[in-house]
């Protein structure tokens, strides 16, 4: 029996992210995790996904990710996550934070990025509650989070997607910063050592990215997994 499903958004600009992602959140993980790549080709040849293509969308999971409750069978707890992550702690803690009251849980930001724009060049965007949506416990037997069908998806703006406007404010708990702990944003002096490090504007994958906190601990999960 899994103890925790795990969806993470696949970009086939970024496959050796989501390597590193799947592979540090399985190492250290003391529960059994069944990991599932959120892949948009799949989803568009099974006609679940058929949204027109978005021309600023970042990456080819930037809707498909509320797919996530769909492909939980709108059944127990599952948590979706960004292919940009490196983790250091175990998602076993985030047990303590499944609050069936709740819809969803995330780290709530107030993350207003300076830079304009991000990864591979990629427009960098500003809206409220940026990256609540780059990390999401969803509590998939809620009922608004059993809003989040394929129609809907498909259908609605990002922003009423990714301001979570399909939960009411009460619906969505909070979960720590060092969960999805922005490098380049956060640090380790005023925000302490985090368990989840999000490599928001671009990671050690891409060329220019090379020197970013945290980049030699990526390398060296890379390195274990060419092993």
């Amino acid at each position: 029996m899994t103890d925790l499903r795990i969806f993470i958004g696949w970009d086939s600009r970024e496959e050796v992210a989501y390597d590193v992602a799947r592979y540090s959140v399985l190492k250290n993980a003391s529960i059994e995790l069944d990991v599932v790549a959120i892949k948009l080709d799949d989803l568009v040849t099974n006609q679940v996904y058929t949204r027109d293509i978005d021309p600023l969308a970042s990456t080819e999971f930037t809707y498909s990710r509320f797919l996530t409750p769909y492909l939980a069978n709108y059944s127990g707890w599952a948590l979706f996550f960004d292919c940009d992550f490196l983790f250091f702690g175990d998602v076993a803690e985030l047990k303590s934070f499944m609050d069936p009251s709740k819809a969803v849980c995330c780290v709530q930001h107030d993350y207003k990025p300076k830079e304009t724009t991000k990864m591979d060049g990629q427009a960098q965007s500003i809206y409220p509650r940026k990256n609540w949506s780059s990390f999401m416990l969803f509590n998939c037997d809620h009922p608004s989070t059993k809003k989040l069908t394929p129609e809907l998806v498909n259908t609605e703006s990002g922003a009423y997607l990714h301001r979570m406007n399909w939960a009411k404010d009460d619906e969505i708990g909070d979960i720590p910063i060092a969960w999805n702990w922005l490098e380049g944003w956060n640090s380790v002096d005023e925000d302490g050592e985090p368990k989840a490090v999000h490599f928001t504007s671009g990671g050690p994958w891409f060329e220019n990215y090379q020197d970013v906190d945290f980049a030699e601990a990526w390398r060296q999960a890379a390195m274990e997994i060419r092993k």
